[in-house]
């Protein structure tokens, strides 16, 4: 999950929430969304190989 923050950089979080903490990991901070789009797609291959 990718949201801007007000500074404009963009932050990946991860898709489900800490049940502990009922807030979402973050995962990331990257200054366009091209290069937090891309390492969402590293992490999901990984995840799996």
């Amino acid at each position: 999950m990718i949201r801007k923050l007000a500074d404009g950089k963009y932050r990946l979080y991860s898709r489900k929430k800490n049940p502990r903490t009922g807030k979402r990991r973050n995962l990331g901070t990257f200054g366009t969304k091209a290069a937090a789009q891309k390492h969402e797609r590293d992490i999901q291959y990984f995840k799996r190989h």
